[in-house]
């Protein structure tokens, strides 16, 4: 804080008073921000930050639920592999022929040769007549009213829908019978779809 003084003249023996103010500290080069200046700040950082928490909301809406992607890539794994790790016969594996048929001519009736899709075999739940070729799931469907169940027919989880397809397209110089391209389409709750692909080949009439 700045001090004053005031200096006292002696003039022929009287006293004088002459209020000489003087500032015995320097001036403060401080300076503060105004009102207008303090709002004009709050206005501006509130403008930036809507804008930015806006533009976060809208891409969350657009972006796929990272939980119900990750159930439905599990669901369209564990489909995929079970179809794989079927047998991919010329003839039913029920059929007496099916170890050694080299054709689906050399199958014996009434089972017969395996075709896409379900023949023999009733269903995947079926305990007498199960799904025992890759084949056999074509087109095979659960929906998301249904849910999606395990092979004894127990709903594991709802609301989401679950195909299997099919073709024969050949691959590197092998006949298109020989070949299956096995398609998995799970499509979840938020009606984003996950797609996986695999591929099977004949390689000896017993598997």
């Amino acid at each position: 804080m700045c001090r004053y003084a005031a200096h006292i003249k002696i003039l022929r023996g009287k006293a004088a008073t002459k209020p000489q103010s003087s500032v015995l500290c320097p001036p403060s080069s401080e300076s503060g921000i105004s009102l207008v200046e303090l709002i004009m700040f709050i206005v501006i950082v509130s403008v930036a930050l809507a804008g930015i928490l806006l533009v976060m909301n809208v891409t969350n809406r657009s972006s796929a639920d990272p939980l119900i992607r990750k159930q439905a890539l599990a669901i369209a794994e564990s489909l995929l592999e079970e179809v794989e790790l079927m047998p991919f016969t010329y003839c039913d594996p029920d059929d007496p022929a099916a170890a050694t048929a080299s054709s689906t001519a050399d199958c014996t009736a009434p089972v017969g040769g395996e075709v896409l899709g379900v023949e023999n075999d009733v269903s995947r739940y079926d305990a007498a007549l199960p799904f025992d070729n890759v084949s056999d799931y074509h087109n095979f469907h659960m929906t998301a009213a249904g849910g999606i169940q395990d092979i004894t027919n127990n709903t594991v989880l709802t609301g989401y829908d679950a195909l299997v397809t099919m073709t024969q397209p050949g691959l590197g110089g092998i006949a298109g019978a020989e070949t299956l391209l096995i398609k998995v389409t799970v499509t979840g709750p938020d009606g984003v779809a996950v797609v996986l692909e695999g591929i099977r080949t004949r390689y000896s009439p017993r598997i």
